[in-house]
């Protein structure tokens, strides 16, 4: 076996990936992945037992937040620059060594030691403590139930960094990091305090979401209902791909007047909703959709591309040398922007072909997130009480390549003419660009936003609940989601710290979850695999 990873959707076998990663990831990199989230058990062993006024928590929670979500999948595929990361990591623990009075055992203690100096040493002791390996130890129950926190944990660390770059962050949040990484070093057994971890990052989650909403929100403006151009119009171009709103609008600023188009891709299409944003007049619309189409219509698009944060595939080499990365994500041989200056990717516009003429005019809509649906929120509440609406669905999550995931296209489909459909992230690709139509006004399709805007999904989930004095599982509401990476773990633990029950995930369940954990999320919550739309009979609350 050259790596065990399991921690996506897609993973080989629906068991675990063991000669090369279906994401693209090597062993080399799977390897020093896995070194480097040990590296950070130790680092947040050592300073959860800090005081909690102590000066360095903060800056060794910033290290390990980044160090969590380089490892999250389609981050950083390039070992070279992981392994700078474990050296600084190592260094870490060497300081908090000196600091901290308690002693771990023997045996973590060791294993938090380089032995090495070169990238193939860090390679070789990664191998010893990858996820297959503790499974062997633990058990893979009990193994698997640890991958799940640390997989929630990847997600919140992905939120907690976008909402840090906006200058939003919670030290509460900070600490949880350093503790949840101390208490998955010690490698606990006790399944109920491992459940109760994973709830807890449930918990912590639904607050980082709270954060980045209020980071992009306070920045850029809540969302408004936005028409968007899906169709390429003549001109300059450059395409935006992956989470950033900071980097989109810092672009934005750099390519004014220049003439220059800027147009966004996969999981940046909400952007278009944000009034900070849409008032950049050469931001003129979305082109393709979800991130693993990616290599097709990279292909096609004929100017430079700038992946920000994650969902990077392996760039064809039609398009290598005009494909750039920003933050923490990374491919070997791919230009990497540090910091915020984009002038290489304005140069490689400017020296590409463009556009030549319009398409025919194609659009889609966005920016139904929680402030513009709660500004309507009596006209829902009156057409749900006049029977004109009758359920509601979320359907959404994160898209894939995998077959079975048609299975979201056709529940959308199949949901009846008086029901509203929900959807955020890029699953909404699936049915986005079809028509719904609306009722007594009310668009049928509401997109709420990005992965994190499940947050909006669960304001107004719980404003419903409100105007009809129940609980939220008692609303005519069915949670439909797909999954394919670690943003959508957390999101899915958030949901059970809410204690939102017979939510429907697929296409296929998580490989890290063992039989007996399943059955307890299956008994206390009625998790339940995908399937086809069986239209439900729920009382319509009349309050």
């Amino acid at each position: 076996m050259s790596m065990f990873c399991y921690q996506c959707e897609q993973t080989a076998k629906e068991t675990g990936c063991t000669s090369h990663g279906v994401c693209g990831k090597d062993p080399e990199t799977a390897a020093l992945q896995d070194l480097l989230i040990h590296i950070s058990k130790g680092i947040g062993w050592y300073a959860s037992k800090l005081p909690a006024d102590h000066a360095d928590r903060r800056p060794l929670a910033h290290f390990v937040t980044e160090a969590l979500f380089t490892t999250v999948t389609n981050v950083n595929f390039d070992p070279e620059t992981i392994g700078p990361i474990i050296t600084a990591g190592s260094k870490l623990i060497t300081q908090l060594k000196d600091q901290v009075k308690a002693e771990p055992p023997t045996e973590l203690a060791a294993s938090w030691e380089i032995t090495g100096t070169t990238t193939l040493d860090m390679e070789r002791q990664g191998v010893a403590v990858s996820p297959w390996t503790r499974a062997e130890r633990l058990g893979a129950e009990v193994s698997g139930l640890g991958e799940l926190v640390m997989y929630g944990l990847k997600g919140t660390a992905a939120y907690a960094q976008h909402a840090r770059v906006l200058d939003v962050e919670d030290q509460g949040v900070s600490d949880f990091f350093l503790e949840c990484l101390g208490f998955l070093a010690e490698e606990p057994s006790d399944i109920d305090k491992l459940l109760g971890m994973a709830l807890k990052v449930g918990e912590v989650n639904l607050k980082v979401m709270e954060l980045l909403d209020q980071a992009n929100t306070g920045t850029y403006g809540h969302p408004v209902p936005t028409q968007v151009r899906t169709s390429p119009v003549a001109g300059k171009c450059i395409l935006v791909s992956g989470h950033d709103l900071k980097d989109l609008h810092d672009l934005l600023v750099q390519t004014e007047g220049s003439g220059i188009n800027v147009y966004t891709h996969g999981e940046m299409l909400p952007c278009h909703g944000y009034p900070e944003l849409k008032k950049f007049k050469h931001l003129v619309g979305n082109y393709g959709g979800a991130w693993q189409d990616q290599r097709t219509e990279f292909d096609d698009f004929p100017g430079p591309i700038l992946m920000t944060t994650n969902c990077i595939q392996k760039p064809r080499q039609s398009y290598q040398d005009r494909i750039f990365t920003a933050g923490l994500v990374q491919w070997p041989g791919v230009k990497h922007i540090d910091g915020h200056d984009f002038s290489a990717v304005i140069d490689s516009a400017k020296a590409s072909p463009g556009f030549e003429s319009d398409d025919e005019p194609a659009f889609t809509m966005t920016g139904f997130g929680h402030n513009a649906v709660l500004g309507v929120a009596d006209k829902v509440v009156d057409a749900v009480k006049a029977g004109k609406i009758k359920h509601f669905y979320l359907i959404g999550g994160c898209d894939g390549a995998k077959p079975g995931r048609d299975i979201y296209t056709e529940t959308a489909l199949a949901v009846p003419d008086d029901a509203v459909i929900l959807t955020l992230a890029c699953g909404k690709y699936r049915f986005n660009k079809m028509e719904f139509g609306d009722i007594e006004g009310i668009p049928r399709l509401l997109d709420l936003g990005q992965c994190n805007d499940a947050y909006s999904a669960i304001k107004i989930a719980g404003a419903l609940a409100e105007a009809f004095d129940c609980e939220v599982n008692d609303l005519p509401l069915s949670l439909i989601l797909s999954w394919y990476e670690q943003k959508a773990v957390c999101i899915l633990l958030t949901l059970l710290h809410l204690g939102i029950k017979n939510i429907q995930i697929g296409p296929s369940l998580p490989a890290f979850v063992g039989k007996s954990v399943l059955n307890v999320l299956v008994e206390n919550y009625g998790l339940q695999p995908v399937a086809p739309l069986d239209q439900p009979g729920d009382a319509v609350p009349t309050a």
